[in-house]
């Protein structure tokens, strides 16, 4: 079902794409901003790990070095039938946790020393599980698709403000006179905002699939739950000092960067206490 969901949500975007292109900038300027946004996020999907990684200060570590986190590591890749991630920490006294990666033969997994002071065994396995579903759901893939057609949507917004300063939104005279200004006007405001909150929404039912997926793979959903109500709990107190705001849509739960107000509205995380009730009240059913 989440599947279909996020397949619907990514035909929403392209149908706006076409439906925002073709009213701000005709055929023409909706090829050349969405060529522009491949390009774009094309360099991010290749370079994203590499630039989430040095940003957030994660060193590369040792099975030797941590033996606890390799053996998680192991077993659940083993059992996912995945190739085992490149393991990073995070000098960072908030406990978080993100993967990233464009698909499972490149992916990393980076972990806080917080998380690893506050989790126990099972904590851990329920944290490690869920990063290991985005790996596995080729989540990074899905959220480049995503970003490159809200990218080209935003694009043509820009060309078509650009365009009545200089005399024209790129529609023809005749469609100006016949209100078809007013409503390029409003495609101009509007169709960003859809994009982006289309765009929060796919990422949003990402959490739950990587929740769920994360549960069935280990086989029961009680670790993740105690891990996301630690992780809920301190992150309200202690201020993430390490990841930048631009990874935060990767982390396991939103990073506190001691902000408040209205960014909220703009989360890239459905609230813990939904992703927990989802987790209660799913019957698990042991991957095989």
């Amino acid at each position: 079902m989440r599947i279909l969901k996020t397949g619907a949500l990514l035909i929403l975007l392209s149908v706006l794409l076409v439906i925002a292109g073709n009213a701000l900038a005709g055929p023409t300027g909706m090829k050349i901003a969405l060529a522009f946004a491949v390009v774009m996020n094309a360099v991010s999907y290749f370079f994203s790990d590499k630039i989430a990684l040095m940003s957030s200060g994660a060193q590369a570590v040792s099975r030797e070095q941590l033996p606890r986190l390799y053996t998680v590591m192991e077993r659940l890749a083993q059992k996912a039938g995945l190739p085992l991630p490149k393991l990073y920490v995070i000098p960072e006294a908030a406990p978080n946790a993100f993967a990233t990666g464009r698909n499972p033969s490149h992916a990393s997994v980076a972990v806080t020393q917080g998380l690893l002071q506050l989790m126990n065994d099972d904590e851990l396995e329920g944290v490690i599980a869920h990063e290991l579903s985005h790996v596995r759901n080729y989540d990074i893939l899905t959220s480049s698709i995503a970003a490159t057609v809200a990218g080209a949507i935003t694009y043509l917004a820009s060309m078509a403000r650009w365009g009545m300063l200089f005399g024209g939104y790129g529609g023809n005279r005749d469609d100006d006179r016949q209100g078809g200004g007013i409503a390029a006007i409003a495609m101009m405001i509007l169709a960003p905002i859809a994009a982006l909150m289309l765009q929060l929404f796919l990422s949003r039912t990402r959490e739950y699939s990587a929740d769920e997926t994360g549960a069935r793979m280990v086989g029961q959903p009680y670790g993740l739950i105690s891990a996301l109500q630690k992780l809920g709990a301190y992150n309200k107190r202690i201020p993430t000092t390490a990841l930048a705001p631009a990874t935060a849509a990767l982390c396991i739960v939103q990073p506190f960067f001691g902000l408040g107000g209205l960014t909220s509205l703009f989360s890239t995380h459905p609230p813990l206490e939904e992703r927990i009730a989802a987790l209660r009240e799913m019957t698990v059913v042991p991957q095989r």
